[in-house]
């Protein structure tokens, strides 16, 4: 039985690097290459007055986690990360102990700079390794291969108490035997933690130029089906079972500062491009800032904010959004706190056809979930239930 304490859903504080050392051709996230060096004391001058701007909004919070993500965060040197932490520690409580999170490519890596991390502050480290083998790491873009991924994850074995890495999947011609094998060589390498993304053509990307060009060909949705299961079924069995739709763990070593997100919590982003949602006056307020590095960087040297645009919801789109993000954990969702957001029960009638399309099940008498066959057809799952 899950009480509620082990799904409380957390205050966070999310910064956002935006450098790369080059662009993924897959990748849609606010990321920038720069062939002069980046002044990283004024960025982290920058970051500690917007951290300032957002205590000002919050008010007084205990974090929960803090995850440095981008970008390539990894490409920072440990006294900019070192600056960055102290930084949300002048502004809110942060306990001893919580989850601090660093972003890190593996051909971004050196034992020194690990250690500097580690002595700043850092206690979990993401690395992006997306494939194990040489031919797919090209494919990706990464600059990479797999001997410099092991080196990187033993490294980071050896320094962090913990560490997840992510692979993507369902690639170009990769079969079901190839990618069953290749998680296996993943999860003897993980420690406890692994993000198995499926490929998707995302918009403004390289991938969708060559891909609408007909010249990069998908897998069916049958094949990704499969490969989804036997993720599922792999990780499973070798005790990294999914807690979330493309994460998974051993028992215990889920990733603190994602449950935020999914477990519609709070969180402060901090840096350009990066999103919030906090409760402000008892409202839950949306902020975004301004994408372009040097452009939020003079924003906030002038008004000691990068805050370009935002929103309040309303009571049906937080109820809307905490549906959305919390039935992508094994988890569910709680039907109280649905009906507190929303002021409305989930519709018996509803939820009684998706049972019965073994889409849905309840946990015990107050939460609900996707089943393993729901999670595949997860977007609709949720529009059926939010009518």
């Amino acid at each position: 039985m899950i009480t509620p304490l082990d799904t409380a859903p957390g205050f966070g504080v999310y910064l956002h690097w935006p450098f790369c050392a080059a662009k993924c051709p897959y990748c849609d996230f606010n990321s920038h290459v720069r062939h002069q060096p980046v002044d990283q004391a004024r960025f982290a001058a920058a970051f500690e007055r917007e951290l300032a701007t957002m205590r000002a909004r919050t008010g007084p919070r205990t974090v929960t986690s803090i995850f440095l993500g981008g970008g390539t965060p990894s490409l920072m040197e440990p006294g900019t990360v070192g600056a960055l932490l102290d930084a949300v520690a002048a502004n809110w409580s942060v306990p001893n102990g919580i989850e601090v999170t660093l972003e890190a490519n593996p051909s971004s890596v050196e034992a020194d700079r690990f250690r500097g991390y580690r002595a700043a502050g850092v206690n979990r480290v993401s690395l992006g390794v997306q494939a194990l083998n040489d031919r797919d790491l090209k494919f990706l873009g990464r600059l990479h291969n797999v001997e410099e991924a092991l080196k990187a994850i033993g490294l980071a074995r050896k320094i962090f108490p913990r560490l997840s890495f992510d692979l993507i999947y369902a690639r170009p011609h990769q079969s079901e035997e190839a990618w069953a094998g290749e998680l296996e060589q993943a999860i003897g390498h993980a420690a406890d933690h692994l993000s198995l993304y499926q490929l998707t053509i995302e918009e403004g990307t390289r991938f969708q130029l060559l891909h609408e060009a007909g010249k990069l060909a998908m897998p069916d949705q049958d094949h990704a089906a499969r490969l989804y299961e036997i993720t599922q079924a792999v990780t499973a069995a070798r005790g990294l079972p999914a807690y979330e739709i493309s994460n998974h763990a051993r028992p215990g070593a889920e990733s603190q500062h994602n449950l935020v997100y999914w477990r519609y919590g709070e969180y402060v982003g901090v840096g350009p491009g990066a999103h919030g949602r906090f409760i402000e006056d008892g409202r839950r307020h949306v902020t975004f800032t301004e994408k372009m590095p040097e452009a939020w960087l003079e924003r906030v040297e002038t008004e000691d904010h990068g805050v370009i645009g935002g929103e309040v919801l309303t009571r049906d789109e937080e109820a809307d959004e905490f549906l959305l993000m919390g039935l992508r954990l094994v988890e569910g969702i709680d039907l109280p706190r649905y009906e507190a957001l929303s002021g409305r029960a989930l519709s018996n009638a509803r939820i009684a056809v998706l049972q019965e399309e073994g889409l849905i099940e309840p946990v015990g008498n107050t939460r609900l979930r996707a089943t393993a066959r729901g999670m595949i057809v997860l977007d609709a799952v949720v529009a059926d239930l939010a009518r």
